[in-house]
């Protein structure tokens, strides 16, 4: 059927406005996948400028052994990690590896593949490893020197902080040292509470104990400690702590023990360190007395080199500067030890009576409330019953 001209030029402009419909429906999903596509590759670069790494999950001190349980896994920018970063548990684990002649392990990163290296004698040497046949999950370590395969026996030693860090650190090579192996059988935890303790000393602190003689001469005896306070009910103890020390240290601090009781106006004291992680130990100073010399010469239970070091440190003039202190207080140094020595043995007796007091009351109390606890779940088990007989 013919149609008119309007009627043609209204069906033309209604395809018209289609036809532009279309073209910019199409221009403007076109820009949206083109915006999408994006944001992908924005977000996909990020996550390339991204990476996972280890970092402390709580506060650490100067001086405080670090271990595995104390990283987490977070994710951070890549560029905000240094190069020398220690960001795994496993980068850890190799900071604490070193042979029994201390020459220690470190890690080398080439073309994107990490190898473990040992310097022995100047010499540095890739340290392989193989799995142990018939055991799951251990492995023995060695060198090629001259294509001969050598073992090494590796110990694990502790790694320290440096410096005091607080939680999500990155910790770097530059922010941990090893600690000191030298853990020999004679090692003995000892219990103190004749040291005058400074105000603020905590668990984890390191401290040198020292004799101050009222002559003005000041000895370190033991250096550089790690102290553990023990807690007497649920507060720390004031006045005892705990040493670990070997068989020529427990033998000086006892000998340093009686010449503080013998002579009146002089102390044995601890002073902390203020960087431990950084700071090397003092070396001992106070001369042990004769008896202690003589006792040592036949003693089993300490290690030969340190023997020979305490009686090389035994000066015969500066003991008898000591001992004229002594012998200027002879006349009550018998009944100054027999009183200190009391005042000792009571300290202790009192702080394990008020430990053992503590730990009868939590018992009791955990007693009490599981029968409290069941008391009421015994009656709950009776309602119901009576309930489902009604």
């Amino acid at each position: 059927m013919a149609s008119n001209p309007l009627q043609r030029k209204a069906r033309n402009s209604f395809i018209l406005g289609m036809l532009l419909m279309l073209i910019l429906t199409g221009i403007v999903i076109a820009f949206l996948i083109l915006q999408l596509k994006n944001y992908r590759d924005r977000e996909e670069e990020a996550k390339q400028l991204e990476k996972s790494i280890c970092v402390l999950k709580e506060d650490v001190k100067s001086g405080q052994i670090i271990t595995e349980d104390m990283l987490e896994k977070v994710t951070v920018k890549s560029s905000t990690i240094p190069k020398n970063a220690i960001g795994s548990k496993d980068l850890l684990k190799t900071c604490s590896l070193q042979d029994k002649e201390g020459n220690t392990v470190s890690t080398k990163t080439e073309n994107g593949k990490q190898t473990l290296s040992i310097t022995i004698n100047g010499k540095a040497y890739e340290l392989k490893k193989e799995n142990v046949t018939g055991s799951e999950g251990q492995v023995n370590y060695y060198i090629e020197d001259n294509n001969e395969k050598k073992y090494i026996e590796l110990n694990s030693i502790p790694v320290l902080a440096k410096v005091t860090m607080n939680a999500k650190t990155i910790i770097t090579s530059e922010m941990i040292t090893k600690g000191n192996n030298a853990t020999s059988d004679d090692i003995r935890k000892q219990e103190y509470n004749i040291i005058i303790l400074p105000t603020q000393l905590q668990t984890g602190d390191y401290i040198d104990v020292r004799l101050s003689m009222p002559s003005g001469e000041d000895y370190i005896v033991v250096s550089k400690k790690e102290v553990t306070i023990p807690q007497i009910g649920n507060a720390d103890s004031a006045t005892t702590i705990w040493l670990n020390l070997s068989e020529t240290e427990i033998l000086s601090m006892s000998s340093a023990i009686m010449d503080a009781f013998r002579v009146e106006g002089s102390k044995l004291y601890a002073t902390t360190y203020t960087e431990p992680g950084i700071q090397a130990a003092a070396t001992p100073t106070y001369p042990v007395n004769a008896e202690v010399v003589a006792q040592l010469r036949d003693n089993p239970n300490a290690v030969a080199d340190a023997i020979t070091g305490l009686i090389n440190r035994y000066n015969v003039n500066q003991r008898d500067r000591i001992n004229s202190n002594i012998q200027n207080n002879i006349e009550d140094a018998d009944k100054q030890v027999t009183s200190q020595m009391s005042d000792s043995i009571t300290k202790t007796q009192q702080e394990r009576q008020k430990y053992l007091d503590s730990v009868a009351t939590s018992a009791k109390a955990a007693s009490s409330s599981k029968s409290t606890s069941s008391s009421k779940s015994s009656s709950s088990s009776n309602t119901t019953s009576n309930t489902t007989s009604k």
